[in-house]
């Protein structure tokens, strides 16, 4: 999947994946992507909750040998 930005937010613990998320998305204009990768178990449920509550649509979640990815359009 495209992105327009990618975030590593690998080796954080949360709450700093969605502090860094947060940042990273405020830098894009509406509707770009941002791809987050993350090894926070956490992530997972903290990464989608904060997308909804902020107005942006997580478009796909994925692990891949523990590295946890997401794709948000910003709104």
């Amino acid at each position: 999947m495209r992105s327009d930005k990618v975030l590593d937010a690998t080796g954080l613990s949360c709450p700093m994946p969605v502090v860094r998320a947060k940042k990273a998305i405020d830098t894009l204009s509406t509707g770009q992507i941002l791809e987050v990768h993350a090894s926070d178990k956490g992530a997972v449920k903290d990464i989608p909750s904060w997308a909804k509550a902020s107005g942006h649509e997580l478009i796909e979640q994925k692990e891949e040998n523990g590295c946890y990815k997401f794709w948000i359009k910003k709104g």
